[in-house]
C-alpha cells in the first residue's frame, strides 16, 4: 500500500532571511488534509493493517491484539478532544505544545478510563507513532525532535508507504562515500523522516526553510547536538532538492551575526506585547554594558525561563506584580528540570532533577526588578509605571550556601573517580597501542586483502579518488568501515590529554591551550643543571605557572 503524495502544502507570505542570503520559508503543515479528515472507521482501518502494523517483537511474546488495543486507546483520547479533523484534536490535547513532558497528558486520560497497566500505555505510544507515520497527524517539529521515536521505524515506515525512491535514494549517496559512517547516515534519513512527518509531501518537496526550522528544533529541545547536520544539507542538495540556487553549505545559511533584542526575546513567544516591549526596551539599556553571550543569557533568564512560563502555567497575565501564589509556584517550577533516563530494559522515562543553577536564575530576574526601580527614578515618564515589588527576596540569592554545595559536589565526584584512574590510564594506553599496531599492519596490506592486528581481523579497502591517503579496513562480519588513521590519530591525543592532565593538574582550557612554545627550560646557577617546565597561560586564577616536568 502506497501513500500517495500529499498536496502541496501552504508557505508563509514572506520569504526567510537568513544572514545575506534570501532562502525559501520553511512551510506550514496545514489544517486539512485527505488523511487527517477520515472518519475514525476509516482510520482504524489504515492503522491496523500491512504496512502499518508493527511487526510481532523477537525474541518474546506481546500482549493479544495489543497494538490494535493501542490504536482503538489513541483514536478514543483524539476523539475526546474538539475539533473536526485529527489533526485539530492533536492540537486540542495540548500534547504537541508540551514538548517532553507531553505523554502525562494521554496517560493521565487512560488512568482516568481505567487503563493504568504499563503494556496498554507502550502500544498506546506505538499507535500514535505510527498514526504520525501513516500522516494521521502532524506534529510540530519541536514535538518530533523531542519525541524519541525509534529511528528506524520511523524512516521505514516513510519509506514504504510515502518515498521509498526518495529515501533510496538518500541512503545511497551516504553509502557511497566512505567517509559518511554508518550513525550518520541514519541520522541523515531520520531527519527526513521528521520534516516528512511535520509538513507531508515527499523527500523532493523539502525546503531549505524546513532544514533550517528542524536543526533550530533539535537546537532547541535537545540537550546535546546529534550531529552531522552539514551532511543532511549536502545529501539534499545533491539530490536536488533544495533547488539549484541553494548555497553550496549549510554555514551560509547558518551565519546571522549577532540577533537583536527584540529577535533575541521574540524567540520565546510572548502574548503579553507591552512586557515584550518591556524586556526588548530592557535588554537595549543593558546592551552597550554586555557582551552578546551575557546578552544572550539575559534574554533567555527573563524571556524564557520567568515571563514565558508564567504565560504558559498563568494564561493572560499582564503585570509585573505578581502575587505571592504565582511567584512561589513560579520558583517551585525553577528549581526543577526535565531529564530523560533510559530504563534497564531500554525504555526513555522522564524525570525531575534539581536545577543546579537555581539561584544563578533568580539574580537576573531581581535585577530587572531593581534596574526598573533605579531608572524610574532618572526618568519616570519611561519606567515609573513598571516600577513593583520584586518577587525575589536578597535571602533567595545568597551564594554563601550554593558556592558550599558546589564545592561538595565536586569534591563527591573526585572522590568517586579517583579509584578509577588507573584504570583509565591503562585504557587509553592500550587502546593507543592497538590502534598503531592496526594501522601499521593495514599500511603493508595490499587493497582487498585480508590481515590481523591487535586480536583484529581486517580487510583492507582499496582506496578512491576522494579517499586520498587515507587508510580505511572493513570488518567482514559487520561489513562497517573503519579509518584506522583517524582511529589512531583520536587514540593518540586520548591517551595524551589523559597523561597530562594526569601529571601536571592543570584545567582542561588550559590544556587546550598548550603548544610547543609551552616547553622552556631553566639553568640552575649553582650546578649547572637544565631543569624543564611546562609553563601554563594565565587562566580562571589570572597567573602564569611553571611546572617542572621530567
Amino acid at each position: 500500500m502506497t501513500v500517495t503524495a500529499v498536496e502541496h502544502v501552504t508557505t508563509t507570505s514572506a520569504s526567510v532571511s537568513a544572514g545575506p542570503i534570501e532562502v525559501p520559508p520553511a512551510r506550514l503543515a496545514g489544517t486539512a488534509w485527505p488523511r487527517t479528515t477520515q472518519d475514525r472507521d476509516d482510520v482504524e482501518s489504515l492503522l491496523t493493517h500491512p504496512p502499518f502494523t508493527p511487526p510481532e517483537p523477537k525474541g518474546r511474546r506481546r500482549h493479544p491484539r495489543a497494538y490494535d488495543h493501542g490504536v482503538t486507546f489513541v483514536l478514543d483520547w483524539l476523539l475526546a478532544q474538539p475539533g473536526d479533523t485529527w489533526q485539530d484534536r492533536w492540537l486540542a490535547s495540548g500534547a504537541d505544545a508540551d514538548g517532553r513532558r507531553w505523554r502525562r497528558i494521554p496517560l493521565h486520560w487512560l488512568n482516568a478510563h481505567g487503563h493504568p497497566q504499563e503494556w496498554v500505555h507502550d502500544w498506546f505510544v506505538r499507535a500514535l507513532f505510527t498514526a504520525v507515520g501513516a500522516d494521521v497527524i502532524r506534529p510540530s517539529l519541536h514535538w518530533l525532535a523531542a519525541a524519541g521515536f525509534r529511528r528506524g521505524s520511523l524512516v521505514s515506515i516513510m519509506s514504504d508507504c510515502r518515498d521509498a525512491a526518495g529515501f533510496t535514494q538518500l541512503q545511497a549517496l551516504c553509502s557511497s562515500d566512505l567517509e559518511v559512517s554508518p550513525t550518520a547516515a541514519t541520522r541523515t534519513a531520520y531527519r527526513a523522516a521528521l520534516i516528512l512527518a511535520a509538513k507531508g509531501g515527499t523527500i523532493a518537496d523539502i525546503t531549505i526553510g524546513d532544514v533550517l526550522e528542524l536543526l533550530d528544533a533539535e537546537a532547541a529541545v535537545l540537550s546535546a547536538a546529534p550531529g552531522a547536520t552539514h551532511l543532511f544539507y549536502r545529501v539534499l542538495r545533491i539530490m536536488g532538492v533544495l533547488g539549484a540556487d541553494a548555497p553550496a553549505t549549510l554555514r551560509e545559511l547558518r551565519t546571522t551575526g549577532q540577533r537583536t533584542p527584540g529577535q533575541l526575546i521574540d524567540r520565546y513567544g510572548l502574548v503579553c506585547r507591552p512586557i515584550r516591549d518591556l524586556l526588548v526596551d530592557y535588554l537595549k539599556e543593558r546592551q552597550a554594558a554586555l557582551d552578546y553571550t551575557s546578552l544572550d543569557s539575559l534574554a533567555n533568564f527573563l524571556g524564557g525561563l520567568f515571563w514565558a512560563d508564567l504565560e504558559r502555567h498563568h494564561p493572560g497575565i499582564d503585570s509585573l506584580h505578581l502575587p505571592s501564589e504565582v511567584a512561589e509556584a513560579w520558583k517551585q517550577r525553577l528549581r526543577t528540570v526535565s531529564k530523560t533516563i533510559r530504563t534497564s530494559d531500554g525504555r526513555a522515562v522522564e524525570t525531575q532533577v534539581s536545577r543546579i543553577n537555581y539561584r544563578e536564575c533568580l539574580t537576573p530576574v531581581r535585577a530587572f526588578y531593581l534596574d526598573l526601580a533605579h531608572w524610574a527614578v532618572e526618568d519616570p515618564a519611561r519606567w515609573a509605571a513598571w516600577v513593583v515589588p520584586c518577587p525575589v527576596g536578597s535571602e533567595e540569592i545568597n551564594r554563601r550556601k550554593a558556592q558550599r554545595q558546589r564545592k561538595s559536589r565536586m569534591d563527591a565526584r573526585t572522590r568517586e573517580r579517583l579509584p578509577v584512574l588507573p584504570a583509565l590510564v591503562a585504557s587509553v594506553d592500550a587502546r593507543r597501542k592497538q590502534a598503531a599496531e592496526l594501522l601499521d599492519a593495514a599500511r603493508l596490506a595490499e587493497p582487498g586483502k585480508g590481515f590481523t592486528a591487535a586480536g583484529q581481523t581486517l580487510i583492507r579497502v582499496a582506496l578512491t579518488r576522494s579517499a586520498g591517503a587515507k587508510v580505511w579496513a572493513q570488518d567482514p562480519a559487520t561489513a562497517q568501515r573503519r579509518d584506522l588513521g583517524r582511529e589512531e590519530e583520536h587514540a593518540f591525543w586520548a591517551f595524551a590529554a589523559v597523561e597530562v592532565l594526569r601529571c601536571t593538574g592543570i584545567r582542561v582550557e588550559e590544556l587546550t591551550e598548550l603548544s610547543h612554545h609551552s616547553l622552556v627550560q631553566y639553568r640552575l646557577p649553582t650546578s649547572g643543571e637544565v631543569v624543564p617546565l611546562l609553563q601554563i597561560a594565565p587562566s580562571k586564577t589570572d597567573q602564569e605557572r611553571l611546572l617542572p616536568i621530567d
